[in-house]
Parts: structure tokens; sequence; C-alpha cells
């Protein structure tokens, strides 16, 4: 009997220490995942804060004269119909 409980004894002593040192392993890869997710996390910003925001819309004329120009040009194209430029030009005359 002595045999079989110092076999038992030296078996749990082992599964221990590798319990132990598995998580011990586990935990540094844990950490170093960690620090390398954090770094390309940071190198990501880093190229984001970098770009350049993107070029902005032009800004719609404001001057009556360009914009009927501009209607007529698009009435010409044929892309408005008569009533189209007809309601737009009066928006413009209005405003």
């Amino acid at each position: 009997m002595p045999g079989l409980i110092r076999g038992v004894a030296r078996t749990a002593v082992v599964a221990g220490t590798a319990t132990a040192v598995s998580g011990r392993v586990q935990r540094r890869q844990a950490e170093r995942y960690a620090d390398r997710d954090a770094q390309v996390a940071y190198q990501q910003d880093q190229a984001y804060q970098q770009q350049e925001p993107p070029p902005a819309a032009p800004a719609a004329s404001t001057d009556p004269v360009q914009q009927l120009k501009d209607l007529a040009a698009l009435k010409e194209q044929g892309v408005l119909t008569e009533e189209e430029f007809a309601a737009q030009k009066a928006r413009i005359l209005a405003g």
C-alpha cells in the first residue's frame, strides 16, 4: 500500500506542476499577444491620424446669373425639360 500512495502522490505533484507551468505559459503568451495587439492598434491609429482629409465638395454657386447659365446649359444638353428649367429658374429668381 505504501507504494500505491507514493505513486498517487507523485502523480499529484507532477500534475500540479504541469498545471502551474501551463498557467504561467498561458499568462506569458497572453501578455505578449496583448502587447503586440496594442502596438498594432497604435500603428493603425498613427496611420489614420496621418491621412489627409478628403477634399471638400465644391461649394454651390450662389451667383444667380451663374446658376441660370448652368441651368441653360443643362437644358441645351437635354438633361432638363422645359418645365424643369422653368421651375428651377423661378426658384433661383425668387431666392
